[in-house]
């Protein structure tokens, strides 16, 4: 998936982009850095897993809820599933592709993918972001990311889950704008 993004950054002339990925997005994000570093300009991972084989893995109870939010956060919840609700529907993905997508993930977790054991040679810039209630992908993975990338900035939403990036949408999107304008932030 890293190198068809790469394609894609190749056909669009795009040349050294910032990439935000988030979750499944993070890991492929982290991908192309290592094995594409020319064509990434900043790096945000958000809720996203290291994959090194050190990855902490969610709680199978987590797993079975499969929520990106605090269930204290009902209203946060419900905002975020009436403005998607807004977009078309999207064609649902093939069990085959779940299946291949699930394999990729947990091949990175577990660091059978090689390219998720270089990630400490990622040398752009890189914040990492997340939520501090995150079920499915725990702090603790954020923390080992921090300290694999290189003056990467880890910064931590209070009382947020996997889906912080919607639940705290408008103070993630001044962090990440300042960070990418290369401008110090609070």
């Amino acid at each position: 998936m890293a190198d068809q993004t790469s394609a894609l950054i190749d056909t669009l002339g795009l040349a050294r982009p910032d990439v935000l990925g988030w979750s499944m997005g993070g890991m492929i994000a982290q991908a192309l850095a290592v094995l594409h570093p020319a064509q990434v300009g900043r790096l945000v991972l958000c809720a996203t897993y290291p994959g090194t084989g050190a990855a902490v893995p969610p709680s199978q109870a987590a797993l079975q809820a499969g929520s990106d939010f605090p269930a204290n956060q009902v209203k946060a919840y419900t905002a975020f599933t009436a403005a998607i609700s807004e977009y078309p529907a999207a064609p649902a993905a093939s069990a085959g592709a779940k299946g291949a997508q699930g394999i990729a993930s947990a091949d990175w977790q577990d660091g059978i993918d090689a390219t998720g054991r270089k990630v400490a040679g990622i040398s752009v810039p890189t914040l990492i972001a997340d939520g501090t209630d995150d079920q499915l992908d725990p702090v603790a993975n954020d923390h080992i990311l921090a300290r694999l990338i290189p003056r990467a900035r880890l910064v931590l939403y209070p009382d947020a889950g996997h889906g912080f990036l919607f639940q705290d949408g408008t103070p993630f999107a001044s962090l990440v704008d300042s960070f990418l304008s290369g401008q110090p932030s609070s």
